[in-house]
């Protein structure tokens, strides 16, 4: 009887200590399926391996940049950018500012709304994208971080080519500043207060980013209304500001369509799904934007110039 007892006692033990392995094995588990994860971290049906536990822990979530996953492509391509307009920030300074006598002070303070803007935004939403996985309560303030770096893109890309836009009209300039500045603050707002954050609000929320965005079409005609079309190619980069819309239009539309994730579930869960493609969209359109305000900067100052001469080497261009 006691041999059975102790069979008995053995075979539990021996089940204890399998159990143990299983949850071991769970826990050093690095990416699960996608009926594997919470379901407040399930949004994307057509993404169906590469998810990252539950954390609980921001070292933990941290830690998961050193393997691959559904989010690598997310954070790298956004944390990376932060980082590569950061230092441009401060490359363009040194190559820009000597190139005319008559760059100013405005020219620093609008291009650094720019940069401001650029940096916040992707350096938020990389940061989200990482401790996404941490909890529920950490991904819901994640997610209001990434809603307002956004909102400091919009209104970053905004301050400079309304500046080199309405350069001749400061008060037009201006009038338009408080526009974009207002929408900012309200879709900020939006962005991180509870009542705002309901799903009843969610219209309204939705309403506000549109709003702020198409706000960028109303200057944009004015200026072609006062100066048409070819001055503000060269005034604004309009080309390039139109890529920008371009980019980030397409980028919208393919990450609201979870396209091509949903024409093939499971073979884009790593590579290549809508907000990956997104993600790469945003940093081109950024990049873009960059571009006309350069062209911007120089063809203002280039006019100045006329009268006044370029200093140093931009003289013989």
């Amino acid at each position: 009887m006691n041999d059975t007892k102790d069979t008995a006692t053995q075979a539990a033990k021996d089940l204890g200590d399998k159990a143990i392995q299983v949850e071991k094995k769970i826990e050093d588990k690095l990416t699960y399926l996608w009926n594997e994860i919470a379901p407040w971290q399930q949004d994307n049906a057509y993404i169906t391996s590469g998810y990252r536990p539950q954390s609980n822990s921001y070292a933990k979530s941290w830690k998961s940049l050193l393997y691959i996953h559904n989010e690598t492509v997310n954070i790298y391509t956004h944390l990376l950018g932060a980082v590569a307009f950061f230092i441009t920030s401060y490359f363009l300074y040194g190559e820009l500012e000597p190139r005319y006598e008559t760059a100013s002070r405005e020219d620093l303070w609008v291009f650094g709304c720019f940069f401001a803007g650029a940096v916040a935004c992707l350096g938020m939403s990389g940061t989200y994208h990482t401790i996404q996985n941490h909890s529920h309560e950490v991904a819901v303030w994640g997610n209001k971080l990434d809603y307002l770096g956004i909102v400091f893109l919009i209104w970053g890309s905004f301050i400079p080519v309304l500046y080199y836009a309405f350069e001749e009209e400061p008060g037009l300039m201006k009038t338009y500043w408080t526009m974009i500045t207002t929408l900012a603050a309200g879709t900020s707002v939006a962005c991180v207060h509870p009542q705002f954050r309901t799903p009843a609000l969610r219209p309204v929320r939705a309403l506000m980013f549109v709003l702020m965005g198409l706000s960028a079409v109303f200057p944009v005609l004015h200026g072609v209304k006062l100066y048409g079309v070819e001055q503000l190619r060269k005034s604004i980069g309009l080309d390039w500001v139109v890529l920008q819309g371009v980019l980030y239009i397409t980028g919208a539309g393919l990450y609201a369509a979870r396209v091509p994730e949903k024409w093939a579930p499971g073979r884009f869960d790593i590579w290549g799904s809508s907000h990956q493609i997104f993600h790469v969209l945003v940093v081109m359109a950024a990049a873009s934007h960059l571009v006309g305000l350069v062209k911007a900067f120089d063809y203002a100052h280039s006019q100045r110039s006329a009268v006044n001469g370029p200093l140093g080497w931009a003289a013989g261009l």
